[in-house]
């Protein structure tokens, strides 16, 4: 019963020094008002930030994706040849396990699709009239399961066996749109990130020196509770809650800013995004952006906020 009631009587007092420490922290909030919102609009900058380079994340993924989805490389095979022979490449290429699909593409097949793609264009096709022959070549069309493996499709095609039946093979043209695009993604996501790593050092700087300067103000309250026997962390506690509430406050600001500009920006951006509405994806994924962001915004201001205490 004595253990029992000790146990009762120790959580008791340290729940009271709890309200009293985030009391206390809460009360330094306010009174460094002008401090507080000068951390707090830096602090939303960088999540802005960061939401804006998790979103550009998203978008260009979708877009490799989506160019990779219709990405293939072309064979196109000799007049002369014959449609066994291309069976028979057909069949070897299937064998191997970078390709993920094959589509056969008769001489007969793309002229059909040749007059269906120029059909407003009647003096072409008035031309291709007056030819004797068919001079559209057969093709097979490759989709591979992975982007880079095309070069090595490319490689076996170009191969001794096949040399006589191969006319050309359009991997080059396809290899230099994906590079040229995954480099520029890769610049853009590099930017993002050097910008919120600049951000996240100011976020820190100031930080730290709003709580420097909060407890410079607070100096003859701490000499008072040291004069009384408080511990030190009872001391250093209201200063960790004031740079946790800065994250907590910094993210609900972030998201509310994030919400209407979506909602007037999505209508606009989103016909030319592979994602779809922006708002809605932004809406449907509001729980996961928020808690991202607060872990962020709370990280930021609870380590600035003990480095400072500990200094």
């Amino acid at each position: 019963f004595a253990t029992k009631r000790t146990a009762v009587i120790l959580f008791n007092s340290m729940f009271t020094s709890f309200k009293r420490i985030l009391k206390w922290g809460i009360t330094n909030f306010w009174r460094n008002g002008w401090l507080s919102t000068a951390t707090v609009s830096i602090m939303v900058l960088t999540l802005l930030v960061i939401t804006v380079l998790l979103m550009v994340n998203v978008v260009a993924n979708a877009v490799l994706d989506n160019l990779e989805n219709k990405i293939d490389i072309s064979v196109y095979f000799k007049l002369q040849t014959e449609e066994e022979q291309i069976l028979e490449v057909k069949s070897q290429l299937e064998g191997l396990q970078e390709v993920e699909a094959i589509t056969y593409v008769s001489q007969n097949e793309a002229l059909i699709n040749f007059k269906e793609k120029h059909k407003d264009n009647p003096v072409l096709l008035q031309s291709l009239e007056e030819l004797d022959i068919n001079p559209l070549e057969a093709s097979l069309n490759i989709k591979a399961r992975e982007t880079n493996q095309y070069a090595s499709i490319t490689q076996f095609l170009e191969s001794v066996q096949f040399k006589d039946a191969i006319d050309k093979v359009n991997y080059l043209q396809n290899k230099e749109v994906i590079e040229k695009l995954s480099k520029i993604i890769t610049d853009v996501k590099m930017g993002g990130i050097i910008i919120t790593l600049l951000l996240v050092l100011i976020v820190f700087l100031v930080t730290f020196n709003a709580i420097r300067l909060a407890i410079y103000s607070s100096r003859e309250e701490i000499n008072i509770m040291r004069l009384v026997g408080a511990s030190n962390w009872f001391i250093r506690g209201p200063f960790l809650i004031e740079g946790t509430l800065y994250g907590i406050i910094s993210t609900i600001v972030t998201l509310l800013v994030l919400y209407p500009t979506f909602y007037f920006l999505s209508p606009k951006i989103s016909g030319f995004l592979p994602i779809g509405n922006v708002f809605s994806y932004f809406v449907s994924n509001l729980l996961s952006f928020f808690l991202l962001l607060l872990v962020v915004g709370v990280v930021l201001g609870g380590f600035s906020s003990f480095i400072a205490v500990r200094k």
